[in-house]
């Protein structure tokens, strides 16, 4: 018996972040907004669309945001009001499904092949699903149907912002042939340009390459850049995805060079750190420092144990090492991150012998 094919609909939140200061402050309305930064320091968190238009992204230095657009207004970030914004938003998916595959506050995958409301057509559960959520948040999201997950991220792209597309399974293979590799969830900026040099400038020249060549020059990677050309993705929806690491930095807002005031913000640091480790009732072996200069280069360097790290001292013990040997600092340093990964979760932890490791 053939297995019928999924219904997979991508939520996607319109310039989130940006989108809820716009609705909580009207002066905003219509502005370009950065979530994040300052028009002197730090990187953007989120634009909002009348940024956008100016070539203002995510994770662009605050500095060359307000270059590209100098009527830019910087907002500091509320996480706590996003993070309960997003909660209403999941409330709003559960009437459907179980099956939600969150991808980050903003965005999720919904497996919709069987739903509460025994709606046969995705199209009509994104429809509502769309309309509850700007009746209840006040907020538009756009949507991508199709029978995987490859698919309904790329489509759900296309008629941004406040938009749906659906790519039906006759139609898959065609359109992703005319796809732009850049366009392709899953291929980063620097395989892209990799990828560019080779003469793969669409689906259509990526699926003229074969599986050997792939994997030859992209490692296990090109196994999947093989199937997704095709249209082919036979990834679930997983509601049990789970999380990969726990990390805090910070932007300094004058560039830093003394021990001594790098030691103050490590503290910070290590106290944020901890507090989500907790709160994620999570708990890692490896602890990586991430140091931003002032001329924009970054290093990262990483330690890993042998046991799961679980005392407080001992992350911050292993962090002061990781920093000293940087330092003396050869110049600025503008931002300092930790993060905690190789993780297991405390519910993994039930009934095993798990040794700790104390402080020393």
């Amino acid at each position: 018996m053939k297995t019928p094919l999924r219904k997979i609909i991508h939520i996607d939140m319109d310039a989130f972040f940006a989108s809820v200061e716009q609705r909580d402050n009207p002066e905003l309305k219509g502005k370009p907004v950065a979530v994040g930064g300052s028009a002197e320091r730090g990187v953007v968190a989120a634009a909002s669309y009348e940024a956008r238009k100016f070539g203002v992204r995510s994770a662009m230095p605050s500095k060359t945001a307000k270059r590209l657009c100098p009527n830019l207004i910087f907002v500091k970030p509320r996480f706590e009001e996003y993070k309960k914004v997003s909660n209403q938003i999941r409330e709003i998916f559960l009437e459907y499904t179980e099956l939600i595959e969150p991808l980050s506050l903003d965005e999720a995958y919904l497996d919709v092949t069987e739903n509460h409301k025994n709606i046969s057509l995705a199209t009509e559960i994104a429809k509502q699903i769309r309309e509850k959520i700007k009746a209840k948040t006040g907020l538009t999201a756009s949507a991508g149907i199709s029978f995987n997950k490859f698919l309904a991220k790329t489509a759900s792209d296309v008629n941004k912002p406040n938009g749906m597309f659906v790519i039906k399974p006759h139609q898959a293979e065609a359109y992703v042939e005319t796809l732009p590799i850049k366009r392709f969830y899953g291929v980063g900026k620097v395989t892209a340009e990799k990828m560019t040099k080779m003469g793969i400038a669409t689906g259509k020249d990526l699926k003229e390459k074969s599986l050997e060549f792939l994997v030859n020059n992209f490692g296990k990677a090109g196994r999947y850049y093989h199937e997704i050309c095709r249209g082919k993705d036979n990834r679930k929806v997983n509601p049990d995805r789970i999380r990969k690491s726990i990390g805090v930095e910070n932007t300094f807002s004058n560039d830093l060079n003394s021990p001594d005031e790098l030691y103050v913000e490590l503290d910070i640091i290590l106290a944020q750190l901890w507090k989500r480790v907790k709160k994620a009732r999570a708990f890692g072996k490896t602890l990586s420092i991430k140091i931003k200069y002032d001329d924009f280069e970054i290093i990262t360097r990483s330690r890993t144990s042998q046991l799961l790290i679980m005392e407080e001292q001992f992350i911050s013990k292993q962090a002061y090492e990781m920093l000293n040997a940087l330092l003396p600092s050869p110049k600025g340093i503008r931002l300092m991150g930790l993060t905690v990964s190789n993780l297991e979760f405390e519910t993994d932890l039930e009934g095993r012998q798990i040794p700790l490791v104390f402080s020393i």
